[in-house]
């Protein structure tokens, strides 16, 4: 048989082995919940296979480094035989090969679990992909245990009917959505999540890993905007950003200055950047001075950064941010490093800021041990479809009996997903609480 001839057949075999995989990943598709038509896509349908054997973090990976593996492949196409060049993208090829194959076990094992095969398949699919598609696709034996649509939607978590209202003097948030695509599909981050905070009032944020805390801050703040309204003293935040930037005050977890400039000029650069540009280097001075005062510097103003202590070291990221005498502050463990006594010093001074006519809202994983100092609390929660909900915002001593628990600790184990060590409750509280503020708003109707 002549080469023209092997080659027609090699191209024959391998149309063949295209259209069994396609045709068997279509049903399996349709099988797990997915979109059948992701089959014709490469990468992406490696990636909706993956989502089927809930191994999504793997179908990520596998995705990304198919294609490294194919700009490898390219590139050692490309290079001249023999070359160093050619050489180097030939072993990269083979490294990103061996990491395909890891991670294809991985995935397979997780078909094999999601459709109570024995792991003995794995082996199937390794040396027969085309006909172990087939079966697994058309045979009506092969079942998922659970479709995809159960995992991904959110049905029996239910949604608030209505918002928070304005307030004059204080923060008002009603926040629809926070959306983002994520790898091929759209995700909500968080979610029907509305209220309103007085002036004067320091409120705890708290809520597990991934709950969406940071997502929540950044979308009050402006700095990643939501399908929201966010109104300060009856102000929207997102249509006059500009100029109400100054108004709102945001203090990281992990400061950015320098060690080798002194108290008063790191707090002099920060004037310069957060107050607005019409004030005059008079005012501006003052402002430094008195906030030095304010937060008991003073005496250290011409000290090194690096020479400070923790509790001076987190005084002067939190005055950094207060230069501007923002209306609302906005602290992520402001504590995080700190002793217990330092700590509840520093607690006691943001108590005394919201005294003064503030809203400040902070986030700490020691809640417990400062909760005196707090009026409200809210509580953001992972529901089924890992989306961030509002599970309660109101009085701290009301938590204890909305939750049934004596410490915010107790209540973030409550809220918290089984598998982080929690009750597993969240949907629970989620839903108790949007038919509390639905029902809010039938009265008021």
């Amino acid at each position: 048989m002549g080469e023209t001839s092997m080659m027609a057949l090699d191209t024959i075999f391998s149309f063949i082995s295209w259209l069994c995989m396609t045709a068997g990943y279509y049903m399996i598709l349709k099988k797990c919940g997915a979109r059948p038509v992701y089959c014709l896509v490469p990468f992406v349908r490696e990636y909706e296979i993956s989502k089927c054997a809930d191994r999504e973090k793997e179908g990520r990976t596998f995705a990304v480094l198919s294609v490294i593996s194919g700009i490898f492949w390219i590139g050692f196409k490309l290079s001249p035989e023999g070359s160093y060049v050619a050489v180097v993208f030939e072993v990269a090829e083979v490294a990103a090969y061996l990491a395909l194959i890891l991670y294809q076990v991985r995935i397979y094992n997780g078909l094999c679990q999601i459709f109570n095969r024995r792991r003995r398949w794995l082996w199937a699919w390794f040396f027969c992909e085309p006909l172990t598609c087939l079966i697994w696709g058309f045979n009506s034996d092969f079942k998922p245990s659970r479709k995809l649509g159960a995992k991904d939607k959110n049905e029996g978590v239910l949604v608030s009917e209505g918002g928070a209202a304005a307030l004059d003097d204080g923060l008002t948030v009603n926040i629809e959505k926070r959306t983002v695509i994520d790898f091929f599909r759209k995700k909500d981050l968080l979610k029907d999540i509305h209220m309103s905070i007085p002036e004067g009032h320091m409120v705890l944020l708290l809520g597990g890993s991934g709950a969406g805390k940071t997502t929540f801050v950044n979308a009050v703040t402006g700095y990643e905007k939501a399908d929201a309204t966010i109104l300060l003293r009856n102000n929207d935040l997102y249509e006059d950003y500009k100029k109400m930037k100054y108004d709102v005050g945001f203090v990281p977890q992990l400061d950015l200055m320098r060690g080798y400039d002194t108290v008063i000029r790191t707090l002099s650069d920060a004037a310069a950047l957060r107050l607005p540009a019409s004030t005059t280097v008079h005012d501006r001075r003052k402002r430094v001075h008195e906030v030095l005062e304010e937060f008991g510097l003073a005496a250290v103003s011409n000290s090194m950064v690096e020479k400070l202590s923790g509790g001076q070291r987190k005084r002067l990221s939190i005055a950094m941010e207060f230069i501007s005498d923002p209306s609302l502050f906005i602290l992520d463990e402001p504590d995080s490093g700190l002793d217990g006594v330092v700590a509840r010093g520093l607690f006691e001074k943001l108590r005394a800021i919201a005294d003064s006519g503030k809203i400040v809202v902070v986030i700490t994983h020691t809640p417990d041990r400062v909760i005196d100092l707090f009026d409200d609390v809210i509580v953001l929660a992972k529901d089924s479809s890992r989306t961030g909900r509002l599970a309660y915002y109101g009085p701290v001593k009301d938590a204890y009996t909305y939750f049934g628990k004596d410490s915010m600790e107790e209540i973030l184990l409550t809220i918290n997903q089984k598998e982080e060590g929690g009750e597993g409750r969240a949907d629970d509280f989620v839903a108790k609480y949007a038919g509390l503020i639905t029902e809010s708003e039938k009265k008021a109707g």
